[in-house]
């Protein structure tokens, strides 16, 4: 018999795995603790116990509210979210066995913080890892460092890692057996000239498509890491001594 993948990921002493997933899935889904124990048919105590064990390695997970007209409940944080978003992009890379896109941005630099540099490109702006002498950059992004979200459901830029956040329309679909690649078209930056057409493609799970009703017309937001953006210099800063 052939063994099941059972993907996890590993965060300083704490294993999150399927369950874990469902879990918070599951809390999501119901708007409580009790809720998602009873759809999960799980101890209460225990599951609580889990959220707080996993708190302790991550950071919070669930914002819990009380009383008020609604009678209180549960959500999940931005950092939940960036968790679900980085087991589902562990279950593509295993499971999928499907390629890999890249996408290529470019444009000039207009900011520098470190390795981290902002390129305007016809798409907006991008946050990216490159090289010091750039002064221009074409950036590229794979297809599985790609996170989709509602246009109403995205995470602010102070609450999690993810800083590039692209607006766009569903074009395709393109499903597997356990992921569906997704092309995306980004539009085009209103300061710029409008002439850009860029097509972004996400590679995500069956399940994210259905929670987030992809469909081609669909509008959504593409976010990526600013570390999972990598560019190389298409024009380098000239030193002293150099000649024309």
């Amino acid at each position: 018999m052939e063994k099941e993948f059972d993907p996890y990921l590993r965060i300083d002493d704490v294993t999150v795995d399927r369950s874990d997933v469902e879990m918070l899935r599951a809390i999501d889904d119901r708007g409580s603790l009790s809720g998602a124990a009873e759809s999960l048919e799980r101890s209460y105590p225990r599951l609580q116990q889990r959220v707080v064990e996993l708190e302790d390695a991550i950071g919070p997970l669930v914002e819990r509210t009380r009383g008020g007209a609604d009678g209180g409940g549960s959500s999940l944080t931005a950092t939940a979210r960036d968790l679900l978003a980085r087991f589902d992009r562990l279950v593509a890379a295993y499971e999928g066995v499907a390629r890999v896109d890249e996408t290529v941005l470019e444009g000039a630099l207009v900011d520098r913080d470190g390795e981290l540099a902002t390129v305007e490109t016809g798409v907006g702006e991008i946050l990216a890892v490159v090289p010091a002498d750039a002064v221009s950059a074409s950036v590229t992004i794979r297809s599985d460092a790609v996170s989709l979200h509602a246009p109403d459901d995205v995470p602010r830029a102070e609450g999690t890692s993810v800083r590039n956040r692209f607006p766009g329309t569903v074009s395709w679909l393109e499903a597997g057996d356990a992921v569906v690649r997704v092309g995306v078209e980004l539009a085009s930056d209103e300061s710029g000239d409008g002439s850009v057409d860029t097509e972004l493609v996400a590679l995500v799970t069956r399940r994210s498509v259905e929670a987030l009703g992809l469909e081609p017309g669909r509008s959504i937001v593409a976010s990526v890491k600013a570390t999972a953006a990598r560019g190389v210099a298409t024009e380098k800063r000239r030193r002293n001594g150099d000649s024309d």
